[in-house]
């Protein structure tokens, strides 16, 4: 009897210690299903979320990132979309972006079971998301070899900013103030900060903003009085310190720059070589009445036929009888760009490519493009680099020199080359 009960006994705890058993490997499976990332199945040289939050999208890795090791091609093979990898830094590696690798890649996370952050995350960390603060971009646009070329000269320009920045001016401890952000016009539909250089296309580029505004359809129906007067585009200082300080962090900081020597001489032949109500009697009558010998009656009473050297002469004065103007003044004193950091920099020289690449990186109509028209003066040609040169061809080497040390710094932040030999 006793031997039958123990038999017994034995019997139902084998049995219960087996249920029990398989009750928990069920549970065991159900929590690691609930775990994070668990499904993800992450290999040697893949990268973690935690190693995705040390990532700096404005400037690049940081410090505490720099030992993030990089994807091999095992990990971009494997069941994780290569897209939840920090951007890569392409000045050490530009063959990870070949077009192969990011085609349908992109955005194409929900089947790898990532969550909404870490999605969230790995779309702010794309390339072109780090070009523009505030733009998403089209799959078509990624692994395009112009834009990448396009993407890579951006990163080129903004780091030489930083250096000069760096090296020369002291800025860092500075507050903007609403006089810094006053030539910088705003675009609310498509977040878009404008800071106007003169003489740069910055008339076409506010008939964009209007257009993007909403405030035409066209670019064509835009006269120039409507462009500088009538009051449609808001500057960034007619905002409170909130609006410009959440402006300035959010929306897409744009600055358009030029050769400055070719520059100056387009506003030159602009403002004094045509008819002009306000820059004769303002400036031209002050600059004859100091630099010219026997100025006639006539000139002193209009001030009309100021000629390149004299005004030469006036924009190296330390002394000027007539104070500086938007159109020949700095691009550092403009737009102050040791204080802002801009996301996009362009040039005249490569306006079409660099407006095309702005245009498609803020999502804009694609029936709008940068104008190429001339709408004052159309009849004249360009100022080009030959008719720079034949104006200053006028002026003493010794001049050329102080001219060219006067926008020294906007030479070398924008990384703009002697425009003569003699230059030192």
């Amino acid at each position: 009897m006793k031997l039958t009960c123990m038999f017994s006994f034995t019997l139902l705890f084998g049995a219960t210690g087996l249920v029990l058993f398989i009750h928990l490997q069920d549970l065991a499976e159900i929590v690691q299903q609930q775990i994070p990332g668990s499904k993800l199945n992450l290999k040697v040289g893949q990268t973690t979320r935690k190693d995705l939050c040390t990532y700096n999208s404005t400037f690049g890795k940081t410090e505490a990132s720099k030992s993030v090791q990089r994807p091999n091609q095992d990990s971009l093979s494997g069941p994780v979309s290569p897209m939840q990898f920090p951007a890569f830094d392409r000045t050490q590696n530009p063959k990870l972006h070949n077009s192969r690798e990011l085609k349908g890649n992109v955005l194409d996370v929900r089947s790898a079971g990532i969550m909404t952050r870490q999605r969230q995350l790995l779309l702010k960390n794309t390339p072109y998301f780090k070009a523009l603060n505030s733009s998403t971009v089209s799959t078509s646009m990624q692994g395009d070899t112009k834009w990448d070329k396009l993407y890579k000269t951006q990163e080129e320009r903004k780091r030489l900013i930083r250096d000069v920045c760096a090296k020369y001016k002291s800025n860092s401890k500075k507050t903007i103030t609403p006089h810094h952000v006053s030539r910088i016009f705003v675009e609310d539909k498509h977040k878009l900060l404008y800071c106007e250089v003169p003489k740069t296309g910055c008339s076409n580029w506010k008939r964009v903003l209007m257009v993007l505004e909403g405030f035409a359809s066209s670019v064509k129906d835009i006269q120039h009085n409507t462009v500088h007067n009538g009051n449609h585009l808001r500057r960034l200082d007619s905002f409170d310190k909130q609006g410009i300080h959440e402006r300035l962090n959010t929306y897409t900081k744009v600055l358009f720059v030029r050769e400055p020597f070719e520059r100056l001489v387009s506003a030159f032949r602009d403002k004094f070589e045509h008819p002009n109500s306000y820059y004769h009697p303002v400036f031209g009558k002050p600059i004859i009445s100091k630099y010219r010998v026997n100025a006639s009656k006539a000139a002193l009473r209009t001030g009309s036929g100021v000629t390149f050297k004299e005004f030469l002469q006036y924009l190296l004065d330390v002394h000027k009888p007539v104070g500086m103007d938007i159109h020949w003044d700095h691009v550092n004193r403009l737009c102050s760009p040791c204080l802002i950091n801009y996301d996009f920099i362009g040039k005249s020289e490569s306006m079409r490519e660099d407006a095309d690449f702005l245009l498609h990186l803020t999502d804009a109509p694609k029936n709008l493009t940068f104008p190429t028209f001339k709408d004052r003066h159309s009849n004249e040609e360009r100022t080009s680099t030959k008719i720079t040169q034949r104006y200053f061809a006028q002026i003493a080497p010794s001049d050329r020199q102080r001219a060219y040390d006067f926008y020294y710094m906007d030479y070398l932040m924008f990384n703009y080359s002697k425009p003569f030999k003699d230059l030192y």
